[in-house]
């Protein structure tokens, strides 16, 4: 797109997009400044926070570009950067679930950042940078969400950012044709959106008062997936000097290689009924929504599964085992943590135990000749100590040993790595309804950390009053907040509000995050023999993800 195009698309934007940032734009002392793409001013939120909402960091993906790795961008004039961006193009959600913070634009032309700094922030500042990566099973998520908002962590002093990637078809979606068009390779455009976020963060940010040589890349769910995948490709060399993994830490796991990738394109296109690459690109852009499967917000199609990054010989270029056995990832310490009451417990087989003959029957199912040696590590002798043992199976056996193989690797390497986990339930309103939660039976859930890593507490009562917070969930969200600068600014999360114990095969620590902060040890025994026994998970469908 050219300038004069990208003019009017700015222009365009600043009247349509629904503001999502202050009713009125507040000048910021010293802007507007100049950046890659050009000239950009921000607004003044509070007399702690300045923020630069919905920066463009590649140009549009239409037309040509769609299903092409992210372009430059550039614009003339002054760029107001007072209100968000829209999304990418995903299913949207309904208004009376637990993560509904207001109705958000959705569009093909959605690769814009949001970013965060101290009202004193200046290019000396050489500030630690947080960028926050979304979840939503590579379907579904926003930058726009008031829940990823970085605020919070700005007034602590830090720079925080978060950013859109293309989900869904749009997203990772690999195809013959497109593979001959870019060299061999297709797919994981998501992911190179990504990568190109963070080259405009190593690019940019120290304008903004924050040091490129201290970045933290944090994701959640699919976001930790994607952190991983960063972890696993060169093209992020030198992006970050840190890793946070929420809900999903796994270095290991194989993603499907390019050629079985291809055949979900040609699927793809055979659904739409197009002859070409080019009458896929002419295809209004619901209706390859329309054809995906989807199973979050609400939604129940069953279409064809795309999404999440692909080995395609270039942003993957090689097996994880190939790539772990030479050391050739990027090498940065991680946090890894789950949530006590997180969506691998249901996958689990042993979730649905309730008396002690099925927790009996299902260890000789599981383990055959080994559920002897299974239930004298996790034994039980009535139907209530059956039901604990078993989600103590189930919850050991999930993102907690998935985490801890991520420790493993990671210190196998040479490098640090510290395990938590978050068990804090939140404090909801008395009488508060959503139709996708119990907030009576629901305890630490799937994406419950969130609002403690990133201070966005508040976000919750925005709409309507959801959670009375007390003073001892905030002090919690400030100590989680002091951790994820303290791993930027130093390379260690460990504070003197918080310390963080380092894991090590010798002292198996780790952090509980909940009535308050304790450090607990992994029982090695049972931990060891869960690893070299896997249990398969059972295929369910997913919750929301984000």
């Amino acid at each position: 797109m050219g300038k004069s195009r990208l003019g009017f698309a700015v222009a365009g934007l600043s009247i349509l997009l629904m503001a999502s940032g202050p009713a009125s734009m507040v000048p910021v002392s010293g802007d507007p400044l100049t950046i890659s793409g050009g000239r950009v001013a921000g607004t003044q939120l509070s007399s702690d926070v300045k923020a630069y909402l919905g920066i463009p960091f590649a140009a549009a993906p239409v037309g040509p570009s769609r299903w092409a790795p992210p372009q430059p961008v550039s614009w003339e004039g002054i760029r107001n950067a007072d209100r968000k961006g829209a999304e990418c193009i995903q299913v949207l959600r309904p208004h009376n679930i637990n993560h509904y913070f207001g109705e958000e634009p959705t569009s093909e032309d959605c690769l814009y950042l949001n970013l965060w700094a101290p009202a004193k922030a200046d290019p000396v500042a050489r500030l630690p940078v947080i960028v926050f990566i979304y979840g939503g099973g590579f379907t579904i998520g926003s930058s726009g969400m008031a829940n990823y908002d970085g605020a919070a962590l700005a007034a602590k002093g830090a720079i925080a950012i978060n950013f859109n990637y293309r989900v869904g078809a749009l997203g990772f979606m690999a195809h013959p044709e497109l593979t001959r068009e870019q060299g061999g390779h297709s797919g994981n455009y998501g992911l190179l959106d990504q990568i190109a976020a963070l080259r405009w963060v190593r690019d940019n940010v120290a304008r903004f008062g924050g040091d490129p040589d201290k970045v933290v890349i944090m994701g959640q769910s699919a976001g930790a997936s994607s952190v991983a995948a960063l972890m696993m490709s060169p093209l992020a060399k030198g992006l970050f000097r840190g890793a946070v993994m929420s809900s999903g830490c796994n270095l290991t796991t194989e993603p499907p290689a390019l050629e079985s990738a291809e055949a979900i394109g040609l699927q793809v296109q055979e659904r739409l009924g197009a002859r070409s690459l080019d009458d896929m690109r002419q295809v209004p852009a619901d209706r390859i929504l329309a054809i995906q499967s989807e199973s979050q917000m609400g939604a129940h199609v069953d279409g064809i599964r795309t999404g999440g990054p692909i080995r395609d010989g270039y942003v993957l270029p090689v097996a994880r085992s190939e790539a772990l056995t030479r050391g050739a990832i990027n090498r940065v310490p991680i946090i890894a943590t789950y949530n006590s009451d997180d969506i691998d417990l249901p996958m689990s087989p042993f979730s649905k135990v309730t008396t002690l003959a099925d927790y009996r029957a299902l260890a000789q199912m599981v383990f055959g000749q080994d559920a002897a040696a299974f239930l004298e590590l996790y034994p039980a002798k009535s139907d209530a100590e059956a039901r604990a043992a078993a989600l103590r199976v189930a919850h050991d056996a999930g993102f907690a040993l998935a985490a801890r193989q991520c420790a493993r690797t990671m210190t196998g390497l040479g490098d640090r790595a510290y395990l938590g986990l978050f068990s804090r339930k939140h404090s909801y309103a008395p009488g508060v309804r959503f139709a996708d939660q119990d907030p009576a039976a629901v305890g630490a859930y799937h994406t419950a950390d969130v609002p403690f890593w990133l201070g966005t507490l508040d976000a919750y009562n925005q709409l309507r009053t959801t959670r009375n917070w007390t003073q001892a969930d905030r002090a919690m969200a400030d100590r989680m907040m002091g951790a994820l600068i303290a791993l930027a600014r130093d390379g260690t999360p460990s504070t003197a509000a918080m310390a963080w114990p380092q894991w090590s095969p010798r002292s198996e620590a780790y952090l509980e995050l909940g009535s308050d902060v304790t450090q607990r040890r992994y029982d090695s025994s049972r931990m060891d023999w869960l690893s070299a026994h896997p249990i398969a998970a059972e295929r369910l469908a997913p919750r929301p993800r984000d």
